[in-house]
């Protein structure tokens, strides 16, 4: 609640103090609920070391373990996380990450659910630590982190065909290649087979918030049908973004068949015209995506050869038409969607 500074008695500057001072506690206590977090992670993972060593060394089966559960629950009733299923995941945890440093500085910083879901859901380790990171580094909950295991991001991130390594500096292109994917899962789209790039484009914007959190961390929304005017002419991009660590325009191109050579020249005529028209002082080369159902990768290989521009190439999945009846009626129809953000 803000305070007036005209209340009598009170400094001039007590209002931006107070608002500073609020912040500084709001960062304190997640500091503190960090820390928290972090002593009972180290906790769990010293004691599924100990059960891992006592069991190798003494034999232990998992009567011990019900019996080690029920024993910690009558001395701690108040406290929920010793149950028996717990302590067995306390052991798997262990065994998952033996190296108490990557605990420390990787995965106890995460909460103990996405732990769970990390060492029951991903077998590979080096696949594993990549799922812990991207989840620290982006802030994924725990239902966003089992949508992108689910969806196999590790083996898609950075996977798209580019021409990076021929138009961006060395640093530039590692980062713009990391951050494209393929292919991109756009489960929560159900197009029918007839759908145009229109209804793909009406639909993603009715799910503006599944589509960014599939693109990734940093893609700043800009608009749809983005208007160039070049020689008096006008021409549109399906979709601008501005992606905050590359520092540059990102354009989309939406097509709903397979990828076709000529989609690169469009491409390029569009990032010229954005470099030219809008790119402000200080950003780097916009960057192009098209976006297709399906691509050979020698074509677009070939395709991007002689383009001068930063384009990726990617494929898209959407869940089809095939739907269980019960959920296919709960979603709109493609003439519903299109519908609902007008012609224009």
């Amino acid at each position: 609640m803000a305070v007036s500074t005209s209340e009598p008695g009170l400094p001039a500057d007590y209002a931006g103090w107070l608002g500073s001072l609020k912040a500084r506690i709001r960062a304190a206590r997640l500091r503190a609920a960090m820390a928290v977090n972090a002593e009972l992670i180290a906790l769990y993972w010293r004691i599924g070391r100990d059960i891992l060593e006592r069991q190798a060394a003494q034999g232990w089966g998992t009567k011990v373990v019900e019996r080690l559960a029920a024993d910690l629950k009558r001395e701690f009733p108040e406290l929920t996380g010793f149950s028996r299923a717990n302590l067995l995941y306390m052991r798997a945890f262990a065994e998952a990450w033996p190296d108490e440093a990557v605990v420390q500085q990787l995965v106890g910083r995460l909460p103990w659910g996405q732990n769970i879901d990390l060492i029951t859901r991903v077998k590979d380790p080096e696949t594993r630590q990549w799922y812990a990171r991207a989840a620290l580094e982006q802030g994924w909950s725990r239902a966003v982190l089992a949508q992108q295991i689910g969806s196999g991001l590790a083996g898609r991130q950075g996977q798209a065909v580019t021409n990076f390594d021929r138009t961006l500096p060395p640093a530039q292109s590692d980062l713009a290649r990391q951050v494209l994917k393929d292919p991109y899962q756009f489960g929560f789209l159900a197009l029918p087979p007839d759908a145009n790039e229109r209804v793909l484009e009406a639909a993603l914007l009715e799910r503006v918030r599944d589509f960014l959190l599939e693109m990734g961390k940093g893609f700043a929304f800009c608009g749809s049908q983005h208007r160039l005017e070049v020689g008096g002419q006008e021409y549109f991009v399906d979709l601008l973004f501005f992606h905050r660590r590359l520092r540059c325009l990102v354009a989309v191109d939406l097509k709903i068949g397979a990828f076709r050579p000529e989609y690169a020249g469009k491409m390029n005529f569009y990032l010229a015209a954005l470099d030219e028209t809008e790119r402000e002082p200080g950003d780097a080369p916009s960057i192009g995506l098209i976006l297709c159902r399906e691509h050979n990768r020698l074509v677009v290989e070939y395709a991007l050869r002689g383009i001068g521009s930063p384009i990726g190439v990617a494929e898209y999945r959407t869940v089809g038409a095939a739907l269980p009846d019960a959920l296919a009626e709960a979603l709109p129809t493609a003439v519903e969607i299109a519908a609902s953000i007008g012609d224009g």
